[in-house]
């Protein structure tokens, strides 16, 4: 037994309220059930209960035994000085409160449905799986299955939102900054993400705003800065680079403090370094105002147009200096450009239209709906269990649901209460009836 369950069967009133009392014998009516508590404190505030014939509003505690009350140690908490009910799996001695009165308890053990104890007993105590709803995730309507995708994506969004909000608060609400150092680390992708971050960090905007004009110096700028310039190599755009970085180092007071090493250890050549920084430094000097125009553009079509870019002439023949290769112009791809519509752009335009106190929720999800969904492992495994319609949509709201709830032995519960995961439990009262 789990006291998240617990907590569920309490928020949810899935046990018999017939002739329901207390420990003590007193009778009990719920009233309100009070507001879910995930931070420090009791487990449910703004509780109403009606015990005996006095009504009492406060917190609920919830408890597999009632003596964790003590082995948590809470009669020593102020935080739990005025919970009004204890709501308990089994009831083994009584709790009191600090002026010596006794704190009226329920007991559960009896009043649950034995086929809801016997699925949620299946679920925990079964062989291990993936994810601990396997059995029933394919047989979930696709109503209900689609309201999760959009409700999950959103919510992912939001998570995502919390880094462009933090990095507003040390660019001063410098819109422009915070996209170059978005997009410069969503450049890198999940192995070099940390770095190119790193490497935008440590160069001001006031400079990259200089650079704007010139493809050049922001490409021996970027290069640089990720100690990529240091060596002495026999190749004269090598050395082209390496002189223009020379000179802004001295102009510029640049330093590389704190800059993350950049990786070429298991990346396929056009993810190296050398050419995601180069194709970075090409679309920020070619675009004229590019924070507008990715705010403000809509569709899949429009983004294509916008990104259509590929790294200098230099690395046509390149994937690292001196190393010559087949001609190959080093453009965008359409699923790199998705993962900078869904790490970059998206998120960068809920902010600013939350910013503006406008909603483009629907927007955001079309755009979302119209690209195919990532490929990896998480992704693979879901579409496994049952198929969908493999849009980015789905994908990132598939990742926030394992990584956030199933990894994490979380709830997750629509508002209209019509379903929930308990350890990502995830059914419906139709079907699995838990």
């Amino acid at each position: 037994m789990r006291e998240d369950f617990l907590q569920y069967l309490w928020r949810f009133q899935k046990f018999s309220k017939r002739q329901l009392v207390s420990t003590q014998g007193e009778a009990i009516q719920v009233l309100k059930v009070g507001v879910h508590n995930k931070n420090e404190g009791p487990d449910f505030l703004f509780g109403n209960v009606k015990i005996g014939v006095q009504v009492w509003v406060g917190t609920i505690e919830v408890h597999i035994s009632s003596s964790h009350w003590y082995a948590h140690h809470h009669e020593t908490d102020p935080n739990y000085d005025n919970v009004i009910l204890h709501v308990v799996w089994e009831h083994d001695m009584e709790v009191y409160r600090k002026d010596e009165t006794v704190i009226p308890t329920l007991e559960l053990k009896n009043r649950v449905d034995r086929t809801l104890l016997s699925n949620y007993q299946r679920l925990f105590n079964g062989d291990k799986q993936w994810i601990h709803c396997e059995d029933c995730f394919g047989s979930v309507s696709n109503l209900i299955f689609h309201g999760w995708m959009d409700r999950l994506y959103l919510e992912r969004l939001e998570q995502k939102s919390l880094l462009i909000r933090k990095l507003l608060e040390v660019k001063k609400n410098d819109w422009e900054a915070v996209l170059f150092v978005l997009l410069a680390k969503n450049f890198g992708l999940k192995l070099n993400g940390p770095s190119f971050l790193s490497i935008a960090q440590s160069i001001p905007m006031s400079i990259v705003r200089k650079c704007k004009q010139d493809a050049l110096q922001l490409e021996a700028l970027l290069l640089g800065q990720a100690g990529l310039l240091e060596r002495e190599r026999a190749d004269l755009y090598y050395e082209q680079l390496q002189n223009v970085y020379t000179y802004q180092e001295l102009k510029w007071r640049v330093d590389a403090i704190g800059v993350i090493a950049p990786k070429f250890f298991r990346l396929r050549p056009p993810n190296f370094p050398t050419i995601r920084l180069s194709q970075l430094a090409v679309l920020w000097t070619q675009t004229t105002g590019l924070f507008s125009q990715l705010i403000f553009r809509k569709t899949l079509k429009e983004f294509y147009e916008l990104f259509d870019t590929a790294a200098g002439r230099y690395w046509d023949h390149h994937y690292n200096f001196e190393v010559s290769s087949s001609h190959r112009k080093k453009r965008l791809s359409k699923n790199f450009i998705h993962l900078l519509l869904i790490n970059t752009v998206i998120p960068l335009q809920h902010c600013y239209a939350a910013f503006q106190g406008r909603d483009v929720s629907e927007e955001i999800i079309a755009l979302a709906s119209e690209m195919k969904a990532e490929q990896n492992i998480i992704v693979k495994k879901f579409n496994q269990l049952r198929e969908f319609d493999g849009t980015a949509l789905e994908s990132q709201a598939l990742l926030q649901l394992k990584n956030e709830y199933c990894n994490k032995h979380k709830m997750f519960t629509m508002q209209s209460g019509e379903c929930f995961t308990q350890k990502v439990v995830i059914c419906t009262h139709a079907s699995v009836h838990i």
